[in-house]
């Protein structure tokens, strides 16, 4: 059986966005690349926006990434460290389709930011999906018991 944290991982993968906020930073939707090898999580962004300005103002800032996904069943609060990193092969790793629709010069668009986020702890519940959840609610209402609603705990990275 796998653990929190590996379910955690695989289950990341699958879902395309979040909110990622940082310090004084609002939180905004953000796509998300996993990077399992180093346990980061790795953000193109655009150098002007508040979550560019603060990972590079101070060299690292605090962050949270929010993560609500029913079709894989994952529900996460993540904390850690956000940091502005230039690494062209790193981002030549992650360059996409959907990175592309926002630079108009691809890769070498020179707003370009990369961020990474090393995750510190993060808050989890991982269920079964939306369908799973509506039998255990209904079995809960046939039994009398509580429904099963997947798992939940804090990990630490």
């Amino acid at each position: 059986m796998s653990s929190l944290k590996e379910t955690f991982w695989d289950r990341l993968e699958d879902v395309r966005t979040g909110m990622l906020s940082a310090d004084s930073a609002r939180a905004v939707p953000m796509s998300h690349y996993v990077d399992k090898k180093t346990g980061a999580i790795w953000f193109i962004t655009a150098d002007g926006t508040d979550l560019a300005k603060t990972a590079s103002q101070s060299g690292s800032a605090k962050g949270e990434y929010i993560v609500s996904s029913d079709a894989e069943g994952i529900y996460s609060r993540i904390d850690g460290t956000l940091t502005a990193v230039t690494a062209p092969a790193k981002l030549a790793e992650l360059w996409n389709a959907v990175a592309a629709a926002w630079f108009e010069d691809g890769k070498q668009d020179p707003d370009i930011q990369l961020v990474r986020f090393d995750p510190v702890t993060a808050e989890i519940w991982v269920t079964g999906g939306a369908l799973s959840f509506l039998y255990e609610v209904a079995k809960a209402r046939m039994t009398d018991e509580k429904p099963d609603a997947g798992d939940h705990g804090t990990v630490t990275f």
